[in-house]
């Protein structure tokens, strides 16, 4: 039987975030965010996009809040389909990004030690937004409470996800990581 390792960190997150809830009244952004979260603790940029996203999504929310009325249902729906927008314009930007980067980071004749730089400008332009719901639930628990209690909850959680995935399949967990190692590889092979 193959291990959806994805699955996995969503179901301890889903009992972590439930624990924290009950343990302290605190909500982690939603119930499967640190699960999502947890998965991509090796990738911050990854995780400072996702976050970015959601507080954009809260402000907008919050400016639009005070020309229309968006309450109750409407406003978890208006939140979770901006997130999604501002993921998607996030993910749109930094692509473009990356293809204006990467023209700029060709190899060219460099020393030795500057590859390792330009290994981390690529990686750095290959960041996105995690998931497509994720910045509107963060971003749904940042408006009801507040930035900091929700950004505590979260990332608490996360890192007892991470930590509850290391123990329990430590060799999946470095496979799905190695997964963006493998890419450059991978095209290499593909893209004579």
């Amino acid at each position: 039987m193959e291990l959806n390792l994805l699955a996995l960190s969503i179901g301890i997150g889903l009992v972590v975030s439930l624990l924290f809830s009950e343990l302290f009244g605190l909500a982690a952004g939603g119930l499967v965010v640190p699960g999502y979260i947890a998965l991509y603790l090796t990738r911050p940029i990854d995780i400072a996009v996702t976050l970015a996203a959601a507080l954009l999504t809260f402000f907008l929310i919050r400016i639009a809040s005070t020309f229309v009325i968006i309450y109750g249902r409407r406003r978890t729906a208006v939140m979770i389909l901006v997130g999604y927008a501002v993921g998607v314009f996030l993910n749109a930007a930094l692509t473009a990004l990356f293809e204006v980067g990467s023209e700029s980071l060709a190899p060219t004749v460099a020393p030795v030690g500057a590859f390792t730089s330009v290994a981390a400008g690529w990686e750095m332009m290959e960041a996105g937004v995690i998931g497509y719901i994720v910045p509107g639930l963060i971003a749904i628990w940042l408006d009801r409470q507040g930035v900091v209690p929700t950004f505590a909850a979260l990332v608490t959680s996360a890192v007892v996800v991470r930590l509850l995935l290391i123990l329990t399949v430590p060799q999946e967990l470095q496979w799905f990581e190695a997964i963006p190692d493998l890419m450059p590889e991978l095209e290499e092979v593909v893209l004579p």
